[in-house]
């Protein structure tokens, strides 16, 4: 497990969110200690709660990137966004990771998780809804749907698999580090 910075050992995130279904929308807040490694960098928009940069491993040309979003109510199904995370990888001759991927679902701190890991070509769209999408070969992606009181989190890394491989015991610490504090 890797090294957790003092500043970044309980980095809390509140997030204030509307609701014209829900008069009082629950307080919250999912929290989670970000390994040492890791770096912050602003979040490029406001559904991005916090992200995060993976340093590359020796040998891979680019860093990886951990992103937390929280959409508020509306985001899609556990099933929904897991199938989507999955055709964002796609094999070298071109087919679906469906049947490669990695779906799992475990209990962390109280709160179910459902976990995918994927690996081969990283081809989602470069912006939500673009038609440019991304062609990056060996890449790695390994993602999250937190469920809390609040709702979902969703928890998205991607990068060189050397790299993403490199941070699997991070990963592994950040998982095992998340709560939901009300």
């Amino acid at each position: 497990m890797g090294a957790m910075t003092a500043c970044a050992s309980a980095v809390l995130l509140t997030l204030a969110v509307a609701s014209g279904i829900q008069a009082t929308p629950p307080s919250g807040t999912l929290a989670y200690a970000a390994p040492a490694a890791w770096h912050t960098r602003p979040a490029a928009s406001s559904m991005r709660v916090a992200e995060f940069v993976i340093p590359r491993a020796a040998g891979d040309s680019e860093d990886a990137e951990l992103v937390v979003y929280y959409f508020g109510a509306g985001a899609g199904t556990v099933d929904a966004n897991v199938n989507r995370w999955i055709g964002q990888i796609r094999q070298p001759d071109g087919s679906s990771t469906k049947d490669t991927a990695n779906r799992s679902t475990r209990t962390i701190n109280g709160l179910q998780v459902t976990l995918v890991d994927a690996a081969g070509t990283y081809v989602a769209e470069v912006r939500p809804g673009a038609t440019e999408h991304f062609d990056k070969p060996g890449f790695r992606l390994r993602a999250a749907v937190v469920e809390t009181p609040r709702g979902p989190y969703y928890i998205k890394m991607t990068g060189p698999a050397q790299t993403m491989g490199a941070a699997n015991d991070d990963f592994a610490a950040f998982l095992g580090s998340l709560r939901y504090v009300p």
